[in-house]
Formats: C-alpha cells, sequence, structure tokens
C-alpha cells in the first residue's frame, strides 16, 4: 500500500489506514445513535410492535456491519495492490461478517415476533420453545450454507450428502423426532394447553406446566412436577378439568335416616349449600344448589348435592366447608346421619376353644 502525500508531508499507511478506519466508523455509529434514537421514538408511538421488534433486531448487526464497513472502503479507495494476500483476507472477512450479521438479524427479529405475539395467539404461547428451536435450526442451517458457497466451498455435495444423511438420523432419532412431531399435535389438536388442570391415565393430576419440543411438564398439587414424553401423552387418555371450560360441578354425596323428613332434609341441605357457595373462596355464588335423591340403601336414603366450582381446586375446600357447616346443621335440625352398626352374639355358657400343641 504507498503512502499518502500531504500539505507536502509523506504519510505512511500505518498512520493514514487506522486513522480513516477510526473516523469511519465513529461517524457511523454516531449516525447510527441518532437514527435510531429518532426511529425508536416513532415506532414507541405506533400501534403496532412489529417496528419496535425489527428496530431492536438490527442493532446488533448493523453495529457489525459498520466495524466490517471500514476494511471494505479501505479496500475499495486504496491499493491494497492486485491478488494481494490481505485484499483476499478483506473480502472473506467482510463477506462472512455479512452473512453473520444477516443470519443474527433474522433469529433475533423471528425471536422477538414469536415472544410478542405468542401473548396473543394460543398456538405461540403453547409452542413457543418449539417455535424458537425450528426457527433457529432453520436460519442457522441456512446460513452456514450460505456462508460456505461464500467462501468458495461447493454446497451441492452437501446438499446431496444431507439427503442422504437425513436419512440416518431421523432412524437413530426416531423417538426424538416422535415426542417432536407429538408436540406439534399437541400444540395444533390442543388437547390440553398451559395452565389447564389435568389427569393422566396413570392416575397424577395437576397444571400444565410447560410444552416442550420433547415432554410436557405437570405441576401437581403437592408442587412436585411429572415430566411426560409427548409421544406418550398424545397415545393416552387423559381427562381435561379445564374443557370445554374451568368451572365445574362439585358433587357430595350424602346420607340420612329412613325416619327423615326428606322436604326438610332438602331445604336444610340447599341452604348450606348456598351459604357455601356465596362464602368460601372459588364457590360460585350466583349458582342455585340443588340436591337428587337416588337410592334406598341399607341404612340410609342416599342423594347427592350439586355444588359449583370455578375451578378443580376450588372444590376441595368447598367440599370441606360444606361437610363441616352441614354435620353442625343436620345436629341443629335433628336430621341423623345413619352409620352402619355390627352386633356380635356370644353364649357365655359356651366352652371355649382350645389348641393343644403337640
Amino acid at each position: 500500500m504507498k503512502n499518502l502525500i500531504i500539505a507536502g508531508m509523506n504519510v505512511p499507511a500505518s498512520i493514514y489506514v487506522p486513522v480513516f478506519y477510526f473516523v469511519w466508523v465513529s461517524i457511523l455509529l454516531i449516525f447510527k445513535m441518532i437514527f435510531f434514537k429518532r426511529i425508536r421514538t416513532f415506532a414507541a408511538k405506533t400501534k403496532t410492535k412489529f417496528d419496535d421488534i425489527f428496530v431492536e433486531a438490527l442493532d446488533l448487526p448493523l453495529s457489525l456491519l459498520i466495524f466490517v464497513s471500514g476494511a471494505f472502503v479501505l479496500d475499495n479507495f486504496f491499493e491494497f495492490g492486485t491478488g494481494s494476500e490481505l485484499l483476499k483476507f478483506v473480502d472473506i472477512a467482510f463477506k462472512i461478517t455479512t452473512v453473520i450479521a444477516v443470519v443474527m438479524f433474522t433469529d433475533r427479529l423471528f425471536k422477538g415476533i414469536i415472544d410478542n405475539y405468542s401473548k396473543k395467539i394460543p398456538v405461540l404461547r403453547d409452542s413457543s420453545g418449539v417455535a424458537h428451536v425450528v426457527v433457529r435450526v432453520v436460519v442457522m442451517g441456512l446460513g452456514i450454507l450460505i456462508l460456505l458457497d461464500n467462501v468458495g466451498v461447493s454446497i451441492t455435495p452437501i446438499l446431496a450428502s444431507l439427503g442422504i444423511g437425513s436419512l440416518a438420523v431421523a432412524l437413530a432419532l426416531q423417538p426424538t423426532l416422535e415426542n417432536f412431531f407429538s408436540g406439534l399435535q399437541i400444540v395444533i389438536d390442543k388437547p390440553v394447553t398451559i395452565g389447564q388442570f389435568i389427569k393422566l391415565e396413570s392416575g397424577e393430576e395437576g397444571y400444565v406446566e410447560k410444552i416442550g419440543w420433547r415432554s410436557t411438564w405437570v405441576r401437581m398439587l403437592p408442587n412436585n412436577v411429572v415430566v411426560i414424553p409427548n409421544k406418550a401423552l398424545v397415545n393416552a387418555r387423559l381427562l381435561n378439568y379445564c374443557y370445554p371450560q374451568e368451572e365445574m360441578s362439585v358433587l357430595i354425596q350424602v346420607g340420612v335416616h329412613y325416619d327423615s323428613d326428606l322436604e326438610q332434609v332438602e331445604k336444610v341441605t340447599i341452604e348450606v349449600a348456598t351459604e357455601v357457595l356465596k362464602t368460601v373462596e372459588g364457590g360460585v355464588g350466583e349458582f342455585k344448589p340443588f340436591i337428587r335423591y337416588h337410592t334406598f340403601n341399607d341404612f340410609s336414603i342416599d342423594f347427592t348435592v350439586i355444588l359449583r366450582a370455578k375451578e378443580f381446586v376450588n372444590g376441595y375446600l368447598i367440599k370441606h366447608e360444606f361437610v363441616k357447616r352441614l354435620h353442625k346443621r343436620y345436629k341443629e335440625e335433628g336430621i341423623v346421619i345413619p352409620f352402619p352398626i355390627n352386633t356380635l352374639d356370644w353364649n357365655p355358657a359356651s366352652q371355649p376353644l382350645k389348641i393343644t400343641k403337640n
């Protein structure tokens, strides 16, 4: 690289090249800072969040391009020497950095879109982890192929190898892929969603905590977590307490003595149930409870009390309070809740059984 003559002074390349690079990068960074400050203010005033996500995604990749652009400008304004190793290095470095910046921008953009719209779109909310993995793999894979093509590596054999290799990988990762596609099926078909209370075929029950790309996490009431492979969840029978709605009936079985006045029993029971629903947390106060007699049992006339809870877990407290208050009220009203009694008759004159040892 030739020296420059400025005002009769011979300035070597070791001095003016770093100075030019520093000035170029500084000017662009200052311009970027001013421009981004104004565009962020404008984006904050708009109703859509896409422009905010776009600006944030562009911030770091643009700074990366500014730093590498200094070397690219030096390459075009000053003579590095045709065919020099430095020229080749600068050209390759600029291409690599540009591809990295584009890949980084695309990855950050899609990540921001998924994070923002997952709050509004149920499909994205339930599968944000799966969506992040899929997008990142696709973006990174395309970025690597473009990068190899720009540095002179033929990607045709790679694509051919990927076609054969993908079959071998698919066979090796068959359980993982089954769980992955089962996770997509759960997200699309939505037999369960995050936050719902479910009961598994194996007996565990709890809230759906997370639907991942391989497994689904269910947090039980003792605050333990059951991790279920997505494939097993798709093929299993489960009970969803939140479908079609979280509000649900609470059924309590009661029995009274045969001598009871059933009209009075019904009146008293409904009064207690109404009081419970209006005063206990989780009860549906506007619901009118009712009872249904159904069985002449050995010791009692049995019936079912139907109450209403806002969600499954609230049923525990509603049952607890209802049993306490009903038991107290029945005592006050003289209503008997019978229980079975076993009587043993023994003749004192009979000879006791003797056991002798040989």
